[in-house]
C-alpha cells in the first residue's frame, strides 16, 4: 500500500513539472510576439512622426513662397492697434486685374464699318488720320463657396478705369448651382462666344458688347453679338446644362433695343423706343479632345419695340430681328501647347427688318502669330438717304438700297513674359479693311482703310 502511495505521488509530481513547464513555454511564446508588435508599433511612430515633420517643413517653405499683405500704418501705433483686414468667412476671395493700353496709327479715323477699332469710348469717326494712345484699367472682385456636395454660389464685378478720365464697368455678375451639372448667372456679362477671333489685338467690339454695334451708312459686320449681353441698358439672365460633352445655354437679355444703333439710327431713319426687347439666345456646344462646335441663335421677342411714324402717322416696327450662327474650333494647343494650332471657322447670319447680314470668318494661330480674315455682305432693302448725309458728314458708304461687301484682314503677334515677367506681355497688332459696293463699286479713293497698334498687357 505505501508502494503504491508512493508511486501515484511520483507520477504526480513529475506530471505537474511537465505543465508547468509547458505553461512557462507558452509565456514565453507570447512575450515575444507581445515584444514583435512593440517594434512594429514603434517603428509605425517613427514613421508618421518623420512624414509629420516633412510635411511641416513643406507648409514652412509654401507660406514662404506665398505673396504676403503687408500692414503699414501712416501713423506710429502699437502692434495691437494696427490695421487688419477682416472678411467675412463666406468663402473664398479673389482680387485681380490687368493694365491694357493701346499705341495705335490708323490711316483714318473715319469708319468703313461698324466695328471700334479704338479702346477709348468717347472716340468719334472722321475724316483725318488717327495717332491715338487709349487703354483702361480692369480690377476684379470674385466671391465664391463651395459646398462638399458641389453645389456653389458666388460673384463677380470688374470695374474700369480709362484714359479719358471716366469709370467703366465689365462684369457685375451673381451666380449659383452646381459644378459640372448646372448654373445660373444674373447680372452684366458676356453669353458664349459664337464668333471667337483668336489672338485678336486690333479688330474688336470696344466697351459694351450689345450696344452701338451698328452704325447707320457703315457696313455692319454681324458676330451673334446683339443678344450676348454685356448692356448698358439692360442685363442678363442665362441658364446653362453641362451633360458629358455636351453644354447647354439659354441667356435672356433685356435692355433698350434702340441702344444697338448709334445715335439710335437705321437706314436713315430716327428710331423712338416704345418698350424694352427681350432677346432670347440659346447656344448647344459639342467638345471632344482638341475639337468643338456650337450652334445657336437670338431674336427679340417683343414686337414693336422701337420704330418709327411715317408720313401719315402710321407706326412702322425695326424691332424684328433674329440671328444665326456656326463656329467650329480645333485647338491644338490642348494636346502641345508649343507646336499647336488653333483654328476658327465662324459664320452668323441677321433677318432683320428690311436687311439681311452674312458674315464668314476664319483665323489661325501658331507660334504667337495670328492671321484672319472676315467677309461681310449686307443686302440693305429700304434706306432714307436724305437724313444720314446730315449724320455722317457724306463720309457714309451705304445710302442707298443695295449690296455691299466688306473684306478684313487682320493679324498679331505675341511678344510674352517681356523683361522675363510672366505677366507682362505686348502684342503687336494690324488690319486692313475695304467695301465693295454694288452697284456703284465706291470710288476708288476712299474705300480702304488699314492701321496698327502696339497694346502693354500687364496683369496683377
Amino acid at each position: 500500500m505505501r508502494i503504491k502511495l508512493i508511486v501515484l505521488a511520483v507520477g504526480a509530481f513529475c506530471s505537474a513539472g511537465i505543465n508547468a513547464a509547458q505553461n512557462s513555454s507558452d509565456l514565453e511564446e507570447k512575450l515575444a510576439q507581445l515584444e514583435a508588435r512593440l517594434e512594429k508599433a514603434e517603428s509605425r511612430a517613427e514613421k508618421a512622426e518623420a512624414q509629420i515633420e516633412q510635411l511641416e517643413k513643406n507648409q514652412t517653405v509654401a507660406a514662404k513662397n506665398q505673396p504676403t499683405v503687408a500692414v503699414q500704418s501712416a501713423e506710429p501705433v502699437s502692434a495691437a492697434a494696427l490695421p487688419k483686414l477682416t472678411l467675412s468667412g463666406y468663402g473664398d476671395i479673389k482680387f485681380y486685374g490687368d493694365v491694357e493700353f493701346n499705341m495705335d496709327a490708323a490711316s483714318r479715323s473715319g469708319a468703313l464699318t461698324s466695328i471700334k477699332t479704338s479702346a477709348n469710348k468717347d472716340w468719334a469717326s472722321g475724316n483725318n488720320e488717327r495717332w491715338d494712345i487709349n487703354g483702361r484699367l480692369l480690377l476684379g472682385f470674385d466671391g465664391y463657396r463651395r459646398m462638399e456636395d458641389g453645389n456653389f454660389a458666388g460673384f463677380s464685378v470688374q470695374p474700369l478705369a480709362d484714359l479719358t478720365g471716366k469709370m467703366n464697368l465689365d462684369d457685375a455678375v451673381f451666380f449659383f448651382g452646381n459644378e459640372n451639372n448646372w448654373k445660373i448667372k444674373v447680372g452684366r456679362f458676356e453669353a458664349y462666344d459664337m464668333f471667337p477671333l483668336n489672338q485678336d489685338t486690333f479688330i474688336e467690339y470696344s466697351g459694351n458688347t450689345a450696344n452701338d454695334l451698328y452704325s447707320d451708312g457703315y457696313g455692319y459686320i454681324y458676330m451673334m453679338k446683339e443678344g450676348r449681353g454685356r448692356s448698358d441698358s439692360g442685363g442678363n439672365f442665362l441658364m446653362s446644362k453641362t451633360l458629358d460633352n455636351w453644354y447647354f445655354e439659354v441667356n435672356t437679355l433685356l435692355e433698350n433695343g434702340s441702344t444697338l444703333f448709334v445715335d439710335k439710327q437705321y437706314h436713315g431713319i430716327d428710331l423712338d423706343n416704345d418698350k424694352n426687347v427681350a432677346y432670347v439666345r440659346p447656344v448647344i456646344s459639342w467638345q471632344s479632345g482638341r475639337f468643338s462646335t456650337a450652334v445657336a441663335m437670338e431674336s427679340n421677342l417683343v414686337n414693336n419695340a422701337y420704330g418709327y411714324r411715317d408720313a401719315s402717322g402710321q407706326w412702322v416696327d425695326q424691332s424684328d430681328r433674329t440671328g444665326y450662327g456656326l463656329t467650329m474650333t480645333w485647338n491644338g494647343q490642348k494636346t502641345d501647347p508649343e507646336e499647336g494650332v488653333v483654328v476658327n471657322l465662324n459664320t452668323a447670319y441677321m433677318d432683320a427688318t428690311d436687311e439681311t447680314d452674312f458674315t464668314a470668318g476664319t483665323n489661325a494661330l501658331w507660334h504667337n502669330f495670328e492671321l484672319g480674315y472676315i467677309y461681310a455682305h449686307n443686302q440693305v432693302d429700304k434706306f432714307n438717304s436724305a437724313n444720314v448725309f446730315d449724320n455722317c458728314d457724306n463720309d457714309c458708304w451705304i445710302t442707298d438700297p443695295g449690296d455691299y461687301d466688306i473684306h478684313t484682314i487682320h493679324a498679331s503677334y505675341l511678344i510674352p513674359n517681356v523683361m522675363k515677367m510672366k505677366n507682362f506681355n505686348i502684342y503687336l497688332g494690324a488690319y486692313a479693311s475695304w467695301v465693295q459696293a454694288h452697284p456703284n463699286d465706291g470710288d476708288g479713293n476712299n474705300d480702304d482703310r488699314y492701321g496698327g497698334r502696339v497694346r502693354f498687357k500687364y496683369y496683377f
